[in-house]
Formats: C-alpha cells, structure tokens, sequence
C-alpha cells in the first residue's frame, strides 16, 4: 500500500459571490481509511467532496486525490474515484447487470474484465438476484446498494459516500452499513464519508468536525470523545427547579432544566452520584449518567446542536453548478 495521502488538501477555498461554502479547510486521508465529514445541512460538506471529485473548481487552495490535483489533473482524478451521490444517478430503465456494464465502458473497464467484477459486487452486496430487472422496480435501499457496487466496479482508489444513506428508513441504513463494512473487508479502497448522522460518524476511523465551511475538530471518535472530558447527569427530583437552585449554590454546578430533569456535567459522573443526595432539597427520582458522546463534542466545538437546516439559496447554487459540472464530464 503506498504511504502517500489518498486525499490531500490545503487551505481549501470555495466562494459563491460573496458567500464562502467552503474557508480554509486542511486535512488529510490515509490509503485504506474510512474518514468521514460530520456536519448540518448547509457545512460546507457536499461543496468540499464536489472540489476533490473535480465538479467544482477551488476558488483557492490546493487539493489532490491519489496523487493528482483536482484543478490541473482532472481525467487522472476522475480514473481513481468513485463517487455515491446524494441523489440517485442511475438509469431505471436498464438492469442493475446494464447499469454496471454501461458504467464499465464509461470508465474503460477492458471486456474480459467487466464480468469478473460485476458478479462479485453484486453478490457482495446482495443483488445477484435482482441483477436482470430493471432497476425501476428496485427500493430505495437496493439502489442505493447498486450505487455503491458501480461505484467500485472500475476499482477506484477512492469512494466518495456523499450521504449515502440520507432518505432511508433505520433498518435499510443498517443494512447499507452492513455491505459497506463488507466492502470494506475484501476491497482495499479508501473511503471518504459525508453524513450529519452521528452513529455514521462512529464507525469512521476518523472524522473531521465542519461547520459554517470550516473544520473545527479532527481526529478518531474516541478521542474526539475523550477530548470533551466531562459525564453529563440527569437528575430528576420532586421539584426540579428547587434542585437546580441547590446544585447551583452548594456545589457550584452550571445546570440546565429539561423534561427530564436537572442536567449539569462533571467529571467520573458514577462517583459523583452521591454527593447528591446531600444536596437536594427534595426527594430523588432517578439519576442518569452518561458518558460523552459525538452530540457533546460537537456541542463542545461549535457551540450549538447539530442541526438539520434546509439548504438555502447558495447552497442551491452550489447543487446547481454541482450538477452541470457532473453533465459536461
């Protein structure tokens, strides 16, 4: 495996007049990593993996993908990825084994290779069955699995998921991680990962933390975690309000009322415990401990929730020259 970076960027710029979707962004992915961007809607995410797939051009900086600049080298960085979009990309009114075939020739996969790897794709992610019907009657999770099987049918050194389960149902994004961890097992290909889905970013080996076009945090979910440092408690008591009051004053906590309580964050949460019980004024319900998780340092490094917003107008300008980008190549 060679030890240069599968994905290399500096001080990555990206404006939309006097809009920057993308602010000095750096970072780099390993041969044979799976790395993902967690971020909302509107982060600068989609934008970035449109930069290094060569569907939009930087308005600064520099990014290369196995090697090759995505400015100067475009055809050699195409020839090395595969790319899963957001939206479904494929032809309903031809097979999955057609959909595969005709993305071979795209890609100038040789003849006598095409079936050698277009029956084990399918089967690696449960469509030999379905291979002959036209993939107008697929589901939405069958497609998508197709996606990611033509993604790697011209064994690109590097597979894009641009929120590739965005849309489906709990038990169908499951099933897809279920065949990406397959995949991940039996192809050597290096895996770059868009999602706003926090068990998504779990299974990254490490995620970078985008926000408003910038990184705010890069490293393993672990250590991201381990970064934040405190537990978060829930207490729920006879009188909440009361409660806060007494946690506030006698022990110096920051607190926050929700539905289900008193919360407040300290460090080693289980051996704190008890020293509440010598500082409420009213009876104690129940008590939660829990440990920090991907929310918190998210929470931690932005200073809010991660949220959901709908894509505003340039974001939709940013989709638009996405698309015809994609047309023209």
């Amino acid at each position: 495996m060679t030890s240069e970076p599968a994905v290399e960027v500096e001080s990555l710029v990206k404006r939309f007049g006097d809009f920057t979707a993308v602010d000095d962004v750096s970072f780099t992915v390993q041969p044979g990593e799976l790395f993902g961007f967690l971020g909302p809607n509107g982060a600068g995410k989609t934008t970035t993996i449109s930069i290094l797939c060569t569907l939009l051009k930087p308005s600064g900086g520099v990014a290369r993908v196995a090697g090759h600049d995505v400015a100067l080298e475009q055809a050699a960085v195409r020839s090395s990825i595969g790319l899963v979009f957001q939206e479904v990309t494929l032809d309903d009114y031809l097979t999955g084994a057609e959909n595969l075939r005709f993305h071979a020739v795209l890609y100038g996969v040789p003849p006598s290779q095409v079936r050698d790897r277009t029956r084990p794709l399918l089967e690696m992610v449960g469509l030999a069955d379905r291979a002959d019907q036209q993939v107008r009657f697929y589901s939405g999770g069958m497609k998508r699995r197709l996606e990611i099987a033509r993604g790697l049918l011209h064994a690109p050194r590097v597979l894009f998921l641009d929120e590739p389960t965005i849309g489906l149902d709990p038990q169908t994004r499951k099933h897809i991680w279920d065949y990406v961890d397959t995949l991940r097992g039996r192809e050597s290909t290096t895996m770059f990962l868009t999602t706003h889905y926090m068990d998504e970013a779990e299974r990254c080996d490490r995620i970078a933390i985008i926000d408003h076009g910038r990184i705010v945090a890069i490293d393993t979910p672990s250590a991201l975690k381990a970064s934040v440092g405190a537990d978060t408690v829930t207490v729920s008591t006879g009188d909440d309000e009361a409660a806060s009051r007494a946690l506030s004053a006698g022990l110096g906590l920051q607190t926050d009322l929700t539905d289900d309580g008193v919360r407040f964050r300290v460090e080693d949460g289980e051996a704190f415990v008890p020293r509440l019980f010598d500082h409420l004024p009213t009876g104690v319900r129940s008590v939660n401990v829990r440990r920090p998780s991907l929310d918190d340092v998210f929470m931690e490094y932005t200073g809010h929730d991660l949220r959901d917003a709908d894509a505003g107008t340039a974001d939709q300008f940013r989709m638009n020259a996405m698309v015809r980008g994609f047309r023209r190549g």
